[in-house]
């Protein structure tokens, strides 16, 4: 009979948030795969597990995937975990996990931690619907590409961010939102340090811009969304249209509706792009 993958979600930073079903998993499988084995190897350490790690990362997948596969297939069961949280969130895993159900193995979730539900449950912004939209692109046309996209976003926007891109993002997101969009970000979320931020984005930037020290970590930015559009919005929606297939240029439509509408340029210059 095949055995089974467990994904098993672990602590993103204090570690009592382990769960009690989890410890038991990682117990009793035969082999823990793990993106970086040095960390997942101190975590175990930590409670008194040890068990043989196989290193499973975005360069490996891809050829561990079959090994892998021939181990539960042989009766093993294995356990997949990433180095904080919920593996395959913004983590590998994908590309196993599709692998082994295309293959009729069985895989299992051990539910736990993730920073993504963390961050948003503290955060003070709608959850009734939301979106997440892991990590910005590193370049910043195609950030501000990715962010141009999500201008007309309704739901909360949940974005992570690593320290060294934390401003640059930010600046992306007032350059593409506008410095008025109401934005949280949260800092080393459950560790010594965690720390929630507040605010419209250009307060927030200068809250980090004053507290040098705050940009050290892992971060959550969590963005609201526009409101569902209004009745003028589709009416101007239909002349924005009408003047783009008219060729004319963007700055001019946003003049000419702005005017007509007695609404802001700039707001209509944002939805011209997102438009055209």
């Amino acid at each position: 009979m095949s055995g089974k993958l467990f994904i098993v979600a672990t602590p993103i930073g204090n570690l009592k948030d382990i769960t009690l079903r989890a410890l038991e998993i990682l117990e009793s499988v035969d082999w823990i795969a793990c993106e970086d084995t040095r960390h997942s190897k101190k975590l175990l350490q930590h409670f008194g597990i040890s068990k043989p790690l196989i290193s499973l990362h975005d360069h490996n997948e891809q050829a561990k995937k079959t090994e892998l596969l021939v181990k539960l297939q042989a009766g093993e069961n294995g356990a997949l975990v990433s180095d904080a949280g919920t593996p395959l969130i913004s983590d590998p895993g994908y590309h196993l996990v599709s692998y082994l159900r295309e293959s009729g193995l069985r895989v299992e979730p051990i539910p736990g931690p993730s920073a993504v539900i963390t961050a948003l449950s503290a955060a003070g912004m709608p959850t009734d619907r939301f979106t997440f939209e892991g990590f910005l692109p590193a370049k910043e046309q195609k950030r501000l590409s990715a962010l141009q996209a999500l201008l007309a976003e309704s739901r909360t926007m949940v974005f992570y961010e690593s320290p060294h891109r934390l401003m640059e993002s930010l600046g992306s997101m007032m350059s593409v939102f506008g410095e008025e969009r109401q934005i949280a970000v949260a800092k080393e979320i459950t560790k010594q340090f965690e720390r929630f931020v507040f605010g419209s984005i250009q307060q927030v930037i200068e809250q980090f811009d004053s507290n040098e020290e705050w940009q050290r970590g892992e971060f959550v930015i969590i963005a609201s969304g526009v409101e569902e559009k209004d009745s003028q919005q589709e009416d101007y929606d239909g002349l924005i249209k009408a003047l783009l297939a008219q060729s004319l240029h963007v700055k001019q439509i946003s003049e000419i509706v702005g005017e007509f509408y007695n609404v802001s340029k700039k707001a209509v210059y944002q939805r011209v792009l997102t438009l055209k």
